[in-house]
């Protein structure tokens, strides 16, 4: 996360002003998140429905199992 401070609003000397920063930073950051979460749901959504469907399986696949002891 990025910040520059000129865009940071200037704080006073308490305590409880700083609590109220920190939780207002911490909003932004969670809201991005989940805008970012939300964009590669859709994405992945989107993706998943262009795919070719997967080739079936033969029978045989699987029968025959080297095992090196």
């Amino acid at each position: 996360m990025n910040i520059s401070g000129g865009s940071l609003p200037a704080m006073s000397g308490t305590a409880q002003s700083g609590e109220v920063y920190s939780a207002a930073l911490a909003k932004k950051q969670q809201q991005a998140d989940g805008a970012a979460a939300l964009a590669l749901i859709e994405g992945a959504a989107s993706s998943s429905a262009a795919q070719t469907p997967a080739k079936s399986v033969t029978a045989s696949l699987g029968n025959n199992v080297n095992v090196y002891v």
